[in-house]
């Protein structure tokens, strides 16, 4: 064998009971667990958990795998594999002015591209492009890619808030299905977010339908996870039933006072859809705040047109205030229906250096707001402090619950999630307050999301399984990140391997570029179809 790991506390990622077993690794897949005679190299991992890798369900790294070949922010947690194309707006697939509108709209999350050669515009492409990173060594850890439906109508439809038409709703729906024969694992949904949201229930279940055909998954971001937010999440229940599509919430949680300690709640309305016989999972970040663009609380009717016209909006003193009523008074769409509270929204990044003094302050008013929306040219990033803790523990217990950093790595002071997701999940949600047992944890973080992607081969410790793993101390494992120091490396993670080979050892990053885009193949609707 071309390692045997010794000696580990294996826990293999089923929530099953953990036991202490050599694991021989050979070729990039597991070869043999038990007690195993010497390899051409071997690691004591005496003292250590070893896990399958952790998968991100829910990750914002889509131009950050292109530009950084380090990728510590993930691969020093122990995520061996991301999910992008999230929240309904990513770079695939796309026209030429569909990619610039894009690029603007989201460069809160990642940055305007300046440094990306965006020679793609399919999924395909895309995904090429991640195999092909760093001069076809390829990138830091492996990604899926879900279609982001928002791009999807924006590429058909522009940013108009309108219906589709029957011709223009069946070339969305020949979109998504181009997406997934090309490998895509699923559709993203934004619906907070332009132009995702002008999207009516009818049409989503149409392109939902070409979801189940390709046996993918919807992954929304639904309408209000405020005000209107168990009517939200019963939208998308009963969207996914009536469609025939798996069904995968996107960082599920309640937010702002009207949803203190309604956790029951929704778990209730999930436990008689998956006793419906609904196919449903979640996922979730182990914080409280929320973190997005500055842009995204404004009104949807103020993004009609794309960022060029909303730029034109702020400008203009008159819609300007309509915006603010909006946000003040009424509490609009992008903010969940709720008034805004400005004193809970915190300037996290800026994309023009001239404003990083606002980084780390909570804005005072809507004035401060416009001031750098405009000057910033939409790119500043917030932290909304609107969560509850109560609703979070009880959310991460559930049996359909994944973890998603819902990481967001742009600006000076990024949420702490996106560097410490998994580590804080093991020592303080497992190690600290007990909530959840350590081989449960591994299993919400493993192989949960490994079966949700219909990935036969990754999520488990098991023979013939690819070598994707993670060696940690169960007893020192920590997020070292902070709100005051949010990139900061976690401790207690001294190795992870993609395909057998180390990507982090001795807890130092190596210089393997292991990562690949895991894929659908096999694409013929209506059968579960192959990854690799």
């Amino acid at each position: 064998m071309d390692l045997v790991i010794r000696g580990a506390r294996v826990v293999d990622g089923t929530g099953g009971p953990s036991y202490t077993a050599d694991v021989g690794v050979h070729e990039g897949r597991i070869a043999a667990v038990g007690r195993l005679s010497g390899g051409r190299e071997t690691l004591d991992a005496h003292g250590l958990a070893l896990a399958p890798g952790f998968v991100d369900m829910h990750a914002h790294s889509d131009l950050a795998l292109l530009r950084d070949p380090d990728h510590s922010a993930k691969a020093a947690q122990g995520v061996t594999l991301e999910v992008l194309g999230q929240d309904g707006l990513s770079y695939a697939p796309v026209d030429d002015p569909t990619l610039a509108a894009v690029r603007a709209a989201v460069t809160g999350w990642n940055g305007p591209g300046d440094d990306i050669d965006f020679d793609w515009r399919t999924v395909g492409g895309y995904l090429d492009r991640l195999d092909h990173g760093f001069g076809g060594e390829g990138i830091a850890v492996n990604a899926a890619y879900l279609v982001p439906q928002g791009t999807v109508r924006a590429l058909v439809l522009g940013w108009d808030d309108r219906p589709a038409t029957p011709a223009e709703l069946d070339r969305m729906c020949r979109l998504v299905a181009d997406g997934l024969a090309q490998g895509a694992v699923g559709m993203s949904s934004g619906l907070t977010y332009t132009p995702g949201m002008y999207a009516t229930g009818a049409e989503l279940a149409e392109l939902c339908r070409v979801v189940a055909r390709y046996d993918g998954y919807y992954c929304p971001h639904h309408r209000s996870y405020g005000r209107g937010a168990l009517a939200a999440y019963a939208e998308m229940t009963d969207l996914a039933r009536e469609a025939g599509c798996a069904l995968h919430l996107a960082h599920a949680t309640l937010n702002f006072a009207e949803n203190a300690g309604r956790a029951a709640d929704l778990l209730a309305l999930l436990d008689a859809a998956l006793a419906d016989g609904a196919d449903i999972t979640l996922d979730s970040y182990p914080y409280t705040p929320g973190c997005t663009t500055l842009a995204a609380l404004l009104p949807g009717w103020a993004h009609e047109g794309g960022p060029d016209a909303l730029l034109a909006r702020l400008r203009d003193d008159d819609h300007a205030e309509r915006i603010r009523h909006a946000l003040e008074t009424e509490g609009s769409d992008g903010c969940h229906g709720v008034p805004v509270d400005w004193s809970t929204v915190e300037i996290s990044g800026v994309t023009d250096p001239a404003y990083a003094p606002y980084v780390g302050r909570r804005l005072d008013g809507w004035g401060t707001a416009r001031r750098l929306l405009l000057g910033d040219r939409l790119g500043p990033t917030v932290l909304q402090h609107v969560g509850h803790e109560d609703n979070v523990r009880a959310i991460m217990r559930h049996r359909v619950h994944t973890g998603g950093s819902d990481g967001i790595l742009q600006g000076a002071k990024p949420h702490p999630r996106a560097y410490g997701t998994f580590p804080h999940y093991l020592g303080h949600y497992v190690r600290e307050l007990g909530l959840l047992t350590l081989e449960e944890c591994v299993a919400h973080l493993a192989g949960r999301p490994a079966a949700r992607l219909r990935l036969p081969d990754r999520g488990l410790v098991r023979v013939g399984y690819r070598a994707d793993l993670v060696l940690f101390d169960p007893a020192t494992v920590a997020a070292g990140a902070t709100y005051e120091r949010p990139r900061t490396p976690p401790t207690g993670i001294p190795h992870v391997l993609i395909d057998g080979r180390f990507v982090v050892r001795d807890g130092r990053r190596t210089p393997v570029l292991a990562g690949r885009s895991v894929r659908r193949t096999g694409h013929v609707p209506g059968r579960i179809s192959r990854l690799r």
